[in-house]
């Protein structure tokens, strides 16, 4: 099929990356993630089919200094996992093409797990009812005393009907209590309990491993990858105070100020989340796009510059044609 067969006619598509890694051969096999093969297969597959262009030309199409070619495509990586530079890298490269990574100043400087990677860890390694039944055995505990949150029937009802593409609604209630629901320092507990018992390593061994390096991420930068921003604790940053927010985006910022141009740098919100006062903020900071997890084709020309849609990476073959609905 060549580039002509398809209606992308002055569009953007905008590809969703996590994990990109030998899923077989790995420890957690069961992680959601596009296989090694998969990955490559895709690459071409977009080759064929689409114009891969550089976050360098979005930018200065969005600025009108360039006009995008028709049925145009860029490639994005979240979370800076070390699976993109030891796996995703060397197959850009071979491919000739760039793709824009995201990184979460904490995952390099405190070598820290994520709490949304410690989730991730915890699903690929039980069973999701029986980890249901945890999470609330957990939440009766820490309820009451200093923490004070509504009864699980209360809160399934209200989160744990919710639909998604790519999760059960099992999943999806243990994410959303564990990611910002419950108050922090609960939820902080609660995932640390459950990975102790469920993934059974030290959650500073599985940080070192899991995320990329400053030298690393250096060296991406000067292959040609594009390194942009995706805040600094990958809070729901909606979720926030507007102190809080501020903060966030500062400490990133300060962070990733050696790998990123500080007068125009590309946000990708944490989980898709955003309000008016965070691009407000970022827009004030020097901030010129922002990516979203908006699931559709983005047109650069129309739409504001600060909630471009993405599609994820099982949205295009092997994996689906779903991108063709879009």
């Amino acid at each position: 099929m060549g580039k002509e067969d398809v209606r992308t006619h002055g569009k953007l598509y905008v590809v969703m990356y996590h994990y990109t890694r030998d899923l077989k051969h790995s420890r957690y096999p069961r992680i959601k993630g596009l296989d090694l093969s998969l990955f490559r297969e895709q690459i071409r597959y977009l080759k064929q089919l689409f114009h891969v262009v550089t976050m360098e030309e979005v930018i200065a199409a969005q600025k009108g200094q360039y006009e995008l070619p028709n049925q145009s495509l860029l490639l994005t990586f979240d979370d800076g996992y070390i699976d993109n530079y030891t796996y995703a890298m060397p197959i850009l490269e071979e491919e000739k093409v760039q793709g824009a990574f995201f990184i979460p100043g904490k995952t390099f400087t405190e070598h820290k797990l994520l709490d949304v990677n410690k989730i991730h860890y915890i699903l690929a390694s039980a069973d999701e009812k029986a980890l249901l039944a945890d999470v609330f055995e957990r939440m009766n505990y820490y309820r009451g005393n200093e923490f004070n949150f509504p009864d699980n029937k209360e809160l399934y009802a209200k989160y744990g009907t919710r639909e998604s593409r790519f999760d059960s609604s099992e999943a999806l209630f243990i994410k959303y209590i564990l990611q910002t629901i419950l108050p922090e320092a609960v939820r902080n507990c609660i995932s640390s309990d459950l990975f102790e018992k469920y993934v059974g390593v030290n959650e500073e061994q599985l940080a070192y491993e899991l995320y990329m390096t400053r030298e690393q991420i250096h060296t991406m930068k000067r292959h040609g990858m594009y390194i942009g921003v995706h805040g600094y604790d990958h809070y729901w940053l909606a979720h926030l105070s507007e102190e809080q927010m501020h903060t966030d985006i500062d400490k990133a910022l300060h962070v990733m100020s050696e790998f990123i141009d500080t007068g125009a740098w590309v946000m990708n919100y944490p989980y898709g989340n955003y309000n008016d006062q965070v691009i407000q903020y970022i827009q004030n900071r020097g901030c010129c796009l922002g990516f979203t997890t908006e699931v559709r084709a983005a047109d650069i020309k129309r739409e504001n510059p600060y909630k471009l849609p993405r599609l994820d990476c099982n949205d295009f073959p092997p994996k689906s044609d779903n991108f063709k609905k879009m």
